[in-house]
């Protein structure tokens, strides 16, 4: 007979190799880990907050560091703090890739702090692409405004999910996997906007990432990571400005 799941959990802090003691402690110790993966949440993307609102304040001092911004006194609070036209004009798109991305961020939504949540504007110029990259922290859903796009992304088994999306259409991209958008037009630029369920979901651009870090990445480990020559590393590093 198993004891509830909180004495357990008590015994693994109190004697934590005694479950490792028999081949079926192992399937036990799996149990538990998800248990507590439950309990305290571990899967969350950001904290709930406390309150009903931490409308940021940028000017706060800095000494201390916080999981966010800090706030202001909620009896200071007004509706500038909870709209903004950031997203209202479109992005430049002459460089490297062709896009642009348009975050909100506690300077100009300070009401977003600790809300869990990011907006973005997303402009791709003709035959512009937002090249493979990842979002460390959130989930992502993208519907198209403007022209017509391919986005899709790559899950842990190299399988792609790909779809042509239409004004009006959407399409949702999971946390931490690898995606793309790109705009086949050869005349027109497309406009998208996403949500993010993370106040901070960070961008990791495969491309810059592998080829322009810094410092660079010893040659050798690219090389054997990409099947590519010293010539080709040098003409992948130039081409990405670095």
């Amino acid at each position: 007979m198993f004891l509830p799941f909180p004495t357990i959990t008590q015994h693994l802090i109190s004697n934590p190799f005694t479950l490792m003691a028999t081949p079926s402690s192992l399937l036990l110790s799996l149990l538990i880990i998800l248990y507590l993966a439950l309990e305290f949440d571990i899967a969350r993307s950001d904290p709930d907050p406390l309150q009903d609102y931490c409308v940021a304040d940028p000017k706060a001092s800095t000494s201390s560091f916080f999981n966010g911004i800090p706030c202001i006194n909620p009896n200071l609070a007004n509706t500038q703090h909870f709209t903004t036209s950031a997203l209202s004009l479109p992005g430049n798109t002459k460089n490297l890739f062709g896009f642009s991305v348009t975050l909100t961020n506690t300077q100009n939504l300070p009401g977003i702090n600790t809300l869990g949540l990011t907006l973005a504007r997303i402009d791709i110029g003709a035959r512009g692409i937002v090249p493979l990259h990842s979002h460390p922290r959130a989930s992502e859903v993208t519907i198209c405004l403007i022209g017509r796009m391919v986005v899709g992304f790559v899950d842990t088994s190299n399988r792609v999910f790909t779809k042509k999306l239409g004004p009006g259409e959407s399409f949702v991209f999971p946390k931490g996997l690898v995606h793309f958008m790109y705009n086949e037009d050869v005349k027109n630029s497309a406009v998208a906007v996403s949500g993010l369920n993370s106040q901070n979901p960070g961008a990791q651009l495969v491309a810059l990432a592998a080829f322009g870090s810094k410092p660079q990445i010893p040659e050798e480990v690219l090389k054997k990571s990409f099947e590519i020559s010293e010539c080709e590393i040098a003409h992948i590093r130039k081409s990405l400005g670095g």
